[in-house]
């Protein structure tokens, strides 16, 4: 969800009290009537958000003296429980219990992790009532103010996530369940081997070209893994400021949550989309060296020395990157347009992944100007 994108409802109208133009209009009056007694919903704007088929709404609430927040948003969940990469591979093999934004808020909200509040919850709707976390992202706070100090928060969250997350983390966290390895890796990077061809602009020699992803996958599956976000970017991370006027992180979007290697959920949040407008390679270099200290400063020793852990973050950018040239091209074939704006930075990520070094010819060869 990103709130600087926001719109409107349906025919472009805000829906308001006693207008039935959608179903999830009278739920949300029903599930602040029963949250707060005496709360109204005064109106309701939906919000755009990204690839996915959840839809989103932010309700202003009225009559607040019983404790209701000025506003909530409410989330319909979409058809499906698990995202597409799971259903394809069969990475479950049992039906779910409840939501996963329910099962994985669980364990981040004991872990510490800045998570909406869950007011209230609806499987058989499908529909969820959550705090509303302001209309910041980080990526647009980081662009007005000093992006090192923010992504450090982005870092702190992170850690959490990461270390406290992963020690509570059990079978009766979806989670524990899937995993982000040589399969998964390898299966995401199919869509660049089929669509991303046209982008690259040096010699796509598709065999050649395979094998380097079945390397670069073998690779990445072979580091420990943690509980990881997994879309751990920008415009899922929202600043807020206490009454002191410092920042505060908020957490959205984890409904993926899954274990992968640590630097996973770091190339995502440090290279993805157009990050580089914000990341400089000296940022990049503070933040991941911030990670790396202050993960050993908590008593816990890492699975990796520094120059693994840089290692593994490279080949999760270069993961990161082609996969998403081919998810955006992927995107746009399919009328979602907007992402083919953010496949220059992609390459320009893969080829600052790939440049002086011996391995991977077939790919630099791909992305030799």
């Amino acid at each position: 969800m990103r709130d600087e994108d926001a719109g409107t409802s349906g025919d472009g109208r805000p829906i308001t009290p006693g207008d039935d133009r959608a179903a999830p209009g009278q739920w949300m009056r029903a599930a602040v009537a029963r949250r707060w007694p005496g709360a109204i919903v005064a109106s309701s704007v939906q919000l755009r958000g990204d690839a996915s088929a959840r839809r989103f709404w932010r309700i202003a609430i009225a009559n607040q003296s019983r404790g209701a927040p000025a506003s909530a948003i409410a989330i319909d969940l979409g058809p499906d429980d698990l995202p597409h990469y799971v259903r394809a591979l069969k990475l479950l093999a049992t039906p779910l219990d409840e939501p996963p934004w329910v099962n994985i808020h669980r364990l981040l909200a004991a872990s510490g992790v800045a998570v909406p509040e869950l007011y209230a919850a609806d499987a058989a709707a499908r529909m969820l009532l959550v705090e509303d976390v302001g209309e910041l992202p980080l990526a647009v706070a980081a662009a007005r103010g000093d992006a090192a100090d923010f992504y450090r928060l982005a870092a702190d969250q992170l850690l959490l996530i990461h270390r406290e997350g992963a020690r509570r983390l059990d079978a009766r966290c979806i989670a524990s369940r899937i995993a982000y390895d040589e399969r998964l890796f390898r299966w995401e990077l199919e869509q660049f081997v089929e669509l991303g061809a046209a982008d690259v602009p040096g010699r796509f020699d598709a065999a050649a070209v395979a094998r380097d992803l079945d390397s670069l996958a073998a690779r990445l599956g072979g580091y420990p893994r943690v509980l990881a976000h997994r879309d751990y970017h920008g415009g899922n991370l929202f600043v807020q400021f206490n009454r002191a006027g410092e920042p505060l992180l908020r957490v959205i979007d984890f409904q993926d949550a899954l274990t992968a290697p640590a630097a996973q959920d770091l190339a995502v949040l440090l290279t993805t989309r157009d990050a580089a407008r914000i990341i400089t390679p000296t940022i990049e270099r503070r933040v991941l060296d911030y990670y790396f200290t202050a993960y050993l400063r908590r008593d816990a020793p890492m699975a990796l020395g520094m120059e693994d852990f840089q290692e593994s973050y490279r080949l999760c950018v270069l993961q990161h990157a082609l996969k998403v040239i081919g998810r955006f091209r992927r995107l746009e074939r399919d009328g979602k347009s907007g992402y083919a704006r953010f496949i220059p930075f992609a390459i320009a990520q893969a080829r600052r992944m790939l440049a002086g070094r011996g391995d991977f010819a077939a790919l630099r060869r791909a992305f030799d100007e």
